[in-house]
């Protein structure tokens, strides 16, 4: 592309066809024509006749512009693809693909095969931190979408994401400057992208110009060609209070939407502040627009007024183009990658159109190689006519001289493999039975080692009475493990066939063959069932916060990083599903838990020689005459805890447990380390998937 003679880039939005030709010139590239070509309908509401406006457009733009000769880029509309920007481990550069398209693998909502995907690298030349950026549509929306640009003849080669062609266009033109945020305020969508450095942020917003017309449209009746025509001449209406007081709500929600990024986008980048705002988009012509944002974000928003690439030379195009200059960044942006100038230069050009061009280019050398091959096919032939004569006249001293020798080191072979090659094979094979039993050794120990240190850390000071005091039962954060139960499968996903949708482990509906990404096909591994408990009051959300992203954090990315920095105690394990917390139940409303606690405490106080009901011994331990057998309790030290008087019996309020009465002994509820109630306590399950001895990552694309 870096060859091309010129380029267009080609965005065709949802009111209009916008267009921009590039050339190199003396001082770069010059904008040497463009074009904008509405339709006779917005996009989004033009229905079947959507595909036909769009023919159209570009039937109309090819009879009036010369195309053959240069190359084209084209849009995407931002929400209609996908990205996602994540920061990669310190890997060696050649990992890089590899663990790329790991993460495709993991952020991507769909199968790699039903996508074209590609990414780019941001990296600060003083920063060792490399983000990455992966970008990815349905495969079957591009296809559709090129297809109208082949079938008029264009030689489409980039197909981009429309906010980063606008990224590209202003870091062309260097007006990127600090911490800057670009408002592409485009007819269905805006578009937010926030350029810090080498590094950049995306987000789409549903809200752009149609819904300032369609305001206007419900307010004062009109059809929507007319409201758009009001819209545009509002500020030379003589009812232009009404006009703005109708689109006043529309103009709320966009600066809402826009504040509720801006601080989200502080929120992560806690070292970023937003210095300006440029205004792009073909609404910004909107009066009064500009002025709102800048006052209702606190921001200094500059609406863009000039391209670097300047204007067409003919007096009148560089007027219209003048008009159009906002709504043109996009198509400018296009046709900078495809004269490769570009800061981005990742594309979404299906692959098999890649080869097509690569073949193409080939194309010119294959003639000029085929006369050098005629003229060296004569001299090779006299060649090997020559050679064949010489090695015909050789054949008395291959049999004298090099057969008898080829004889003997045959033979020779033969011995070492009967004599010293297999000698011993089955001593080795002993040796390498017994040493792969210890293969696996660490595997559980290191298991658990990730799962209990994913557990929230004790708090500092637990279970001391001061602690206790000053931290109300339900307001700890504390997650306690009581059982964990594991079920091998040499066949995960096969494992996972029929799994219930709500355990979170697949996105297979009940009964069908599961498939995820994050399992490779035919790995082994294990469905692991951990129950917890946790006296904090939130439960169910406190184990979803605290406990699960925790787990989640050791996936397979985080195994090969653990396997690069500790070569010598290599893990074969990542835990690739957790599901969300399920079965969230109350202890005192678990049937099954309070018979096995029954029956425990029963076994307990028959050890000890006492019956349920038994008065608290002088040491003021309850339910049995003797002390508690754990740890860390002293009779008498934390006196009343319950209610009941310092030292005496606890005075219990939880549900009967043997017999019904108020009186039946409820001592089984006891926290044997603080002796506190625990009946309020919340029990949760949840599900692992563990994938061991995974296969080697899958190549780089």
């Amino acid at each position: 592309m870096a060859s091309a003679r010129f380029a267009w880039g080609i965005d065709i939005g949802n009111r209009a066809l916008k267009a921009i030709k590039l050339v190199r010139g003396d001082n770069g590239l010059r904008i040497d024509d463009f074009e904008v070509i509405e339709h006779e309908n917005v996009l989004s509401n033009a229905g079947d006749n959507k595909e036909a406006l769009i023919q159209s457009a570009l039937a109309n733009f090819v009879q009036r512009h010369a195309t053959k000769g240069g190359v084209a880029a084209i849009s995407v509309s931002g929400v209609s693809s996908f990205a996602r920007f994540i920061k990669l481990p310190p890997v060696e550069p050649k990992k890089i693909p590899e663990i790329v398209r790991f993460e495709a693998i993991q952020q991507i909502p769909f199968p790699l095969d039903d996508v074209e995907w590609n990414y780019q690298l941001f990296q600060s030349p003083e920063s060792p931190d490399v983000e990455v950026g992966i970008f990815a549509m349905r495969r079957e929306l591009i296809n559709a979408h090129i297809k109208h640009f082949t079938d008029v003849d264009l030689n489409v080669q980039v197909v981009q994401m429309n906010p980063l062609a606008v990224y590209n266009a202003m870091y062309h033109d260097s007006r990127l400057k600090g911490t800057t945020m670009l408002i592409d305020l485009g007819a269905e969508n805006t578009d937010l992208i926030i350029a810090d450095g080498e590094t950049i942020w995306l987000r789409s917003i549903p809200i752009g110009g149609n819904n300032f017309t369609e305001v206007l449209v419900k307010s004062f009746k009109l059809p929507f060609n007319k409201a758009e025509d009001l819209k545009r001449n509002a500020n030379t209406s003589k009812y232009a209070r009404q006009i703005f007081q109708a689109m006043r709500p529309v103009f709320a929600d966009l600066v809402a939407e826009i504040q509720r990024s801006i601080g989200f986008y502080s929120s992560v980048h806690r070292d970023s502040r937003i210095k300006k705002v440029l205004a792009l988009g073909g609404t910004f012509r909107l009066a009064g627009l500009q002025k709102y944002l800048q006052q209702n974000l606190q921001l200094e928003v500059e609406k863009l007024n000039e391209l670097a690439g300047g204007a067409p030379a003919d007096a009148k195009l560089a007027a219209t183009f003048n008009q159009n200059l906002l709504s043109l960044v996009s198509a400018y942006g296009l046709a900078i990658q495809a004269m490769g100038q570009s800061k981005i230069t990742s594309s979404l050009l299906p692959m098999k159109i890649r080869r097509a061009k690569m073949w193409r280019d080939k194309t010119k050398w294959f003639g000029a190689t085929a006369a050098i091959f005629v003229v060296g096919t004569g001299m090779s032939l006299l060649g090997y006519y020559l050679r064949d004569l010489e090695f015909k006249n050789a054949a008395d001293i291959r049999e004298s001289h090099i057969a008898p020798i080829l004889t003997q080191a045959n033979d020779l072979s033969g011995e070492w493999r009967d004599k010293v090659e297999g000698n011993g094979s089955s001593d080795r094979l002993t040796i390498q039975n017994v040493r792969s039993m210890l293969d696996g050794r660490g595997l559980w120990i290191d298991l658990l080692d990730e799962i209990f240190s994913a557990l929230p850390p004790v708090p500092e000071g637990y279970p001391s009475e001061a602690y206790l005091k000053a931290h109300p039962r339900p307001t700890r954060e504390i997650i306690l493990i009581d059982k964990i139960e594991s079920a091998y499968y040499p066949d995960l996903l096969q494992g996972l066939t029929g799994a219930p949708p709500e355990l979170g482990l697949t996105a297979a509906a009940a009964g069908q063959p599961a498939s995820d990404a994050a399992i490779p096909a035919g790995s082994r591994g294990f469905i692991m069932t951990i129950s917890i408990t946790t006296p904090h009051k939130d439960g169910f959300l406190y184990a979803l916060t605290s406990f699960i992203p925790n787990l989640r954090k050791f996936d397979r990315a985080a195994m090969d990083k653990w396997n690069t920095d500790n070569p010598k105690n290599p893990r074969n394990f990542y835990i690739a599903k957790v599901s969300a917390p399920m079965q969230q139940t109350q202890i005192k409303d678990d049937a099954i838990r309070i018979q096995q606690l029954t029956a425990s405490y029963a076994d307990a106080q028959a050890l000890l020689g006492t019956k349920p009901g038994d008065q608290p011994s002088a040491t003021g331990a309850p339910g049995y005459g003797g002390p508690p057998r754990f740890s860390g309790y002293q009779p008498g030290a934390y006196p009343g805890r319950f209610g009941g008087p310092p030292g005496g019996a606890p005075n219990f309020a939880g549900p009967a447990a043997t017999g019904g009465g108020t009186g039946a002994d409820t001592s089984f509820y006891i926290d044997r380390l603080t002796q506190e109630d625990r009946s309020q306590d919340w029990e949760l399950k949840l599900e692992l998937v563990v994938v061991i001895d995974p296969p080697p990552a899958a190549p780089a694309p």
